[in-house]
């Protein structure tokens, strides 16, 4: 029998909204999401809310700086009224766009994206990371999808993730995040897995055809580990809630600094194979994290 340690990654899961800087968060719910870059590193985006169209100028942020405790992460600056306030005009009145063909990796909940003269990549995103857990079924605030702008070159942020069993019966998700080959963390959170500075990451994670419902149902969120970006979650009852258990999972995580967020898909692991445990259990010792001990 395998004892995993998963109660503090339990108890930080209850995750709302997060202060941390990642492929950042421009609107909810736009409609018409236009993208256009120009040869001076700045991304407009338009799109209408409401019936209103806005235009949102973005620059002065690239890639992701690893974890530390001396600065934030990177962040664009934005202006909403399309340049007025970087250019005391409405720049995007006359704003060109030297954007081509995106020609980069695949992307997660793409909505847009291009290749800049300067060889990086401009992206937005739009998915549903407000979900209330355990297939709750969401109001009016939870239920938004986020526009979610990204600027980066070389690789995308590494979302690995691995499936076993937890306590020899439910379905156990153990993996981690890396960047640019480091890990992925914050360095403080709420009790409640929020984090409280510019590093910190929540994996989302959604369960399909489960007792929930029919479909992807929002399952839980938690925090990566401090120092090594590990992480674990176990499929088991939930005070009154019952196993998510489904026949496949995924798990969607904002990518540090401004690179795209990531996503992992993968099938259940099925019926529990005693060989195959073994083999996850010396894989699950070797990421060295306390938090997802085997035993």
């Amino acid at each position: 029998m395998r004892r995993i340690v998963p109660l503090l990654v339990l108890v930080l899961a209850a995750v709302t909204a997060s202060g941390a800087s990642a492929s950042q968060l421009i609107d909810r719910n736009p409609v018409g999401v236009k993208l256009a870059v120009n040869a001076k590193g700045e991304a407009l985006v338009t799109y209408k809310d409401g019936g209103a169209v806005k235009h949102v100028l973005a620059w002065g942020a690239v890639n992701a700086i690893a974890p530390t405790r001396t600065r934030k992460q990177v962040a664009f600056k934005l202006d909403y009224a399309g340049g007025w306030g970087r250019y005391h005009r409405r720049y995007f009145q006359t704003f060109g766009s030297a954007c081509g063909a995106y020609d980069g990796p695949a992307l997660a909940w793409e909505v847009t994206a291009c290749k800049a003269p300067d060889g990086s990549y401009w992206a937005l995103q739009s998915w549903q990371r407000m979900l209330p857990n355990y297939g709750v079924k969401p109001n009016a605030t939870s239920s938004v999808w986020e526009l979610r702008l990204s600027h980066w070159t070389g690789d995308l942020p590494e979302l690995t993730i691995s499936t076993d069993w937890a306590w020899h019966q439910w379905d156990h998700l153990y993996g981690t995040f890396t960047y640019d080959n480091s890990p992925v963390f914050g360095f403080r959170a709420t009790p409640g897995g929020n984090p409280l500075d510019t590093f910190g990451r929540n994996v989302y994670v959604d369960t399909f055809g489960s007792s929930y419902g029919p479909g992807w149902q929002r399952e839980n969120s938690f925090l990566t580990h401090t120092n090594s970006g590990v992480f674990c979650y176990s499929f088991n009852p939930h005070g009154a809630h019952p196993s998510g258990k489904g026949t496949k999972y995924r798990a969607t995580v904002e990518g540090p600094g401004v690179t795209p967020d990531v996503m992992w898909e993968g099938v259940a692991p099925g019926p529990y194979d005693k060989g195959l445990d073994v083999q996850a259990n010396a894989a699950i010792a070797e990421l060295g994290d306390a938090q997802c001990r085997p035993n």
